[in-house]
């Protein structure tokens, strides 16, 4: 007979534990194994539902991380003190805005990274010297020589130039300056992501008060100029939305639905950080993005680090919003009407009868405090919510000796580089607001700036103002007008070089690094 064979009976319990227990033991190893195994691998819309959570990468060359990206502000990932970012901006100060890169002066330091630490007293870097470190190098030595040519205080720069020698009390150093662009015009290489469709993307308008945020993208497109196919040689990094294409195409008037446009851009840099290693190594610093929309500002954040890390090139500089003058940058709204400038000059100054003129409609608080203190209660002031028939409102502008530019809900105004082109001296009357360029140019000596607070007291503030500052004053905004002309193609030192500059400024204020895991 045969030998029956002796069973183990297991419990019930027993079984459900483990039909309970292995699955999630198998699904803990594949996490561990292939964490990348549960993000979106594809632009696609199931990237909106993940975290921003870093992972650490298996690449022993680096501290790169896969990124997704918070599908609304609850989600906003805040680093951990085992995560911190390996740069920093030491000139940022809570409570008060940053001030714009101070590289002019005599004992100023570059704004280093913070090494990644990986043990008590200790920091490890790459060994060998990397492209990046290549970069860096030159970087550095750009640094040395702009320090050098800071301390020549000099009112002409002593660098040599067959086309134009900056001078004058209109740059805050002009040694520097000229020294700075110089190197730019030899080291600075902006590499172009590709990925996108027009309109939304590698397009904006080119005829419209947003013609500054158009132009820059077309010119960045042709890669006539600083750009560089080979993201390895790149300095920096532009994302080529346009803000104002978006609100064009994807925003319904009187909506208040920005969905889609937050969708898009979280989206979108979301595909880049996946895609493409450097937004992760350095945690979007050495990128940037351009906009001259009002919501410029806002649509940046969407994504955290584009709003605190990334440069932000924005003509909406309003500090109380946000704007950081270390590391983002301003540049001028241009309302361009034909693909070309018209209309530069004026009268001379003798010919000049209005002490003051304003023309616009109501367009937020300070505009309606301008129009309730001046419209149509003074012959030297002459403020219109609309011209009378027959008044040209460019010849009003060349027969002023003040141009008033009072901000609108936004603090940008068109009527700023209006005033430059008609070479009446621009009255900027706001709060929070960086004009265009003021880590290079002294507004000071070209303008007038009136607070808010002061709008009653502004024929006062005018008329105290002798002639012979007056005079000197408005020479100076005929010799900084070449800084914001706009040609086609881009002339050297004008406004699109001088955007590229204020882009080169921020990067040399910081240096990034690839650490060793």
């Amino acid at each position: 007979m045969r030998p029956t064979r002796k069973t183990q009976v297991f419990p019930i319990s027993s079984i459900l534990v483990g039909v309970l227990v292995i699955p999630l033991v198998v699904l803990l190893v594949i996490f561990l194994v292939q964490p990348t195994a549960f993000s979106s691998s594809s632009f696609s819309s199931s990237s909106w539902e993940t975290t921003w959570n870093p992972v650490a990468s298996n690449d022993t060359s680096n501290s790169r991380s896969n990124y997704s990206v918070p599908s609304s502000t609850e989600d906003i990932w805040q680093p951990q003190p085992s995560q911190a970012p390996v740069f920093t901006f030491a000139n940022n100060q809570r409570g008060a805005p940053a001030p714009a890169p101070q590289i002019f002066g005599v004992d100023d330091e570059v704004q280093e990274t913070i090494t990644q630490q990986v043990g008590p007293n200790k920091t490890r870097f790459m060994s060998g010297s990397s492209q990046l470190e290549k970069l860096e190098a030159s970087l550095g030595r750009a640094r040395s020589l702009i320090r050098e040519a800071a301390n020549v205080r000099n009112k002409i720069s002593t660098h040599q130039d067959p086309d134009y020698v900056p001078r004058g009390p209109i740059y805050r150093n002009p040694n520097a300056f000229h020294r700075s662009y110089l190197e730019m015009e030899k080291l600075f290489k902006i590499y172009v992501y590709e990925e996108g469709e027009v309109p939304i993307f590698h397009d904006g308008p080119c005829r419209s008060i947003y013609s500054s945020e158009g132009r820059f993208i077309h010119e960045m497109e042709k890669g006539n100029m600083y750009r560089t196919r080979d993201p390895d040689k790149a300095l920096v990094y532009f994302l080529p939305f346009s803000v104002a294409r978006m609100v064009r195409f994807m925003y319904v008037p009187d909506s208040k639905d920005r969905h889609g446009m937050k969708l898009t851009i979280i989206d979108y840099v979301n595909l880049i950080a996946q895609k493409h290693p450097f937004w992760n190594r350095s945690l979007g610093a050495d990128h940037f993005m351009l906009s001259c929309h009002d919501w410029g500002p806002f649509t940046t954040s969407f994504v955290p680090l584009l709003f605190h890390k990334s440069i932000r090139v924005l003509c909406n500089a309003n500090t109380s919003e946000g704007f950081n003058p270390s590391k983002d940058a301003s540049f001028p709204e241009i309302n361009l009407k034909t693909s070309e400038m018209s209309g530069l000059g004026g009268q001379p100054p003798s010919s000049r009868s209005t002490l003051a003129f304003f023309a616009g409609g109501l367009h937020g608080h300070i505009r309606s405090l301008l129009l309730n203190e001046w419209k149509g209660k003074d012959r030297d002031v002459r403020v219109y919510e609309k011209l009378p028939r027959g008044v040209s409102y460019e010849k009003m502008l060349k027969g002023s000796k003040f141009c008033l530019c009072p901000s609108g809900y936004e603090v940008a105004s068109p009527r700023v580089v209006e005033a430059i082109y008609a070479e009446c001296i621009p009255v900027l009357i706001s709060d929070g607001y960086i004009p265009p360029f003021s880590d290079v140019l002294d507004w000071k000596t070209f303008s007038v700036q009136v607070p808010v607070k002061n709008i009653s007291d502004i024929k006062n503030i005018l008329m105290s103002i002798s002639s012979r500052q007056y005079l000197r004053t408005q020479r100076r905004v005929k010799e900084v007008q070449r800084h914001f002309l706009v040609n086609g193609p881009p002339k050297r030192y004008d406004v699109f070089h001088m955007i590229v500059h204020s882009i080169w400024l921020r990067r040399l204020n910081i240096r990034i690094q690839d650490l060793l895991t």
